[in-house]
């Protein structure tokens, strides 16, 4: 994969070959940043270039590693490695979080080995631009939350433990880091203190904030900003076959976040049906119907965890487009004209008096199904503290 196959983020690239050209190349990076902002596809095509600079005759000085000199090598005009362009180099290494599967043994650590196959499809399918619902999808989840086991950990020592099969760099790309249990945390902390011979740890990470910060203090952090909204327009024009009016307003939809622009893009998309659970919920609030409300929380308790979080954050951006449709800007709204058709007669009842406590009763949701309560309960009260908020003026 190459640089040109990431949407916008110059910026960022810049900075990392930079890195590369200066021989400052720290062993451990962090992309940072929203979903849908591009860092994976930063993070694939940064390890292909690294691990595509012997291909030319040496010219540049010694390497930071003191062994055979790096070469200055165009990241755009050089001709890509066949095991690269599948993603099959054997020095470039993935960690992403898995499931234990009921054929796996009571002793057994899950590790990203045992779902290859499936992350390969994933990535050779969809490429570097995708949603931990896909992931989840494509190795078979459903009511279960994915994570990095300490299993993963042993088994990056051994992988990088090994000299390099192309003689430079080893490259190690871990998604979602913050998703360790803590004893791979900790097992990762002391990899990345002593570091193997001519390793780099590439991480991608959407909430930093949850790592352990003997971990951020050791690597480092790059953000990654959201995607501006002409650089999607353009995208989709060039990428999908857009028309430019069309691929106006998804832009501005996708508020920085090519993933959502894509979403947008698709007949029948899971926005569609958050937004049906939405106004069901609102309605009912305002009605005080606490029997369909008790039925909203078992279709809600239903749906696998994952999705229940994806259907709290867009709660959280229903609330907050709700409430700014009440100023009148168009500017600061950003809904497709299904949820405005619903806002032009809604947004009064979120407002200064209820939109903070709104916000942390979801929060509080999000946090509760992240830590495996019973989202029949969850969802229950959470209806039923919409109607007294809905009541706030």
């Amino acid at each position: 994969m190459k640089f040109t196959e990431v949407i916008g983020q110059e910026e960022v690239r810049d900075r990392l070959l930079q890195m590369v050209d200066e021989q400052r190349l720290p062993h451990a990076l962090m992309l940072c940043g929203p979903k849908g902002a591009g860092k994976m596809a930063l993070a694939i095509a940064f390890a292909c270039h690294l691990l595509s600079r012997r291909q030319a005759a040496p010219v540049a000085p010694p390497s930071m590693f003191g062994d055979e000199p790096d070469v200055a090598v165009s990241p755009d005009e050089a001709p890509e490695h066949p095991m690269l362009a599948k993603l099959e180099h054997p020095d470039l290494h993935f960690t992403y979080p898995t499931i234990k599967l009921p054929s796996m043994g009571s002793d057994h650590k899950p590790i990203s080995d045992d779902f290859a196959s499936e992350w390969h499809d994933l990535l050779m399918t969809h490429g570097p631009y995708f949603t931990m619902d896909q992931w989840m999808t494509a190795i078979g989840a459903e009511n279960q939350q994915a994570i990095i086991t300490a299993g993963e950990s042993d088994e990056l020592v051994r992988k990088l433990s090994l000299k390099s099969s192309q003689g430079g760099y080893k490259v190690s790309i871990i998604w979602l880091p913050e998703r360790m249990n803590i004893e791979c945390a900790n097992k990762l902390l002391k990899l990345i203190e002593e570091p193997p011979s001519q390793t780099v740890f590439l991480m991608v990470s959407e909430e930093p904030d949850r790592l352990l910060e003997t971990i951020r203090s050791r690597v480092q952090r790059i953000d990654v900003k959201k995607l501006p909204a002409d650089v999607i327009c353009q995208a989709l024009i060039s990428r999908r076959g857009i028309d430019e009016t069309s691929a106006r307003r998804i832009s501005r939809l996708a508020n920085g976040s090519w993933l959502k622009a894509l979403e947008e893009l698709q007949v029948g998309s899971e926005n569609e049906q958050f937004l049906d659970l939405f106004i069901s919920l609102m309605r009912l609030a305002y009605q005080r119907n606490v029997r369909e409300l008790r039925r909203w929380s078992e279709t809600m308790a239903s749906f696998g965890r994952e999705k229940q979080k994806r259907w709290l954050e867009f709660f959280l951006r229903m609330v907050r487009e709700n409430f700014m449709y009440n100023f009148r800007n168009e500017d600061l709204v950003y809904m497709t004209q299904k949820e405005e058709d619903f806002a032009r007669n809604f947004a009064r009842f979120i407002n200064e008096a209820n939109v903070l406590m709104i916000y942390d009763l979801a929060n509080r949701a999000i946090r509760d199904i992240g830590q495996n309560a019973n989202a029949k309960i969850v969802f229950f009260d959470f209806a039923l503290q919409m109607i007294v908020l809905l009541l706030q003026k």
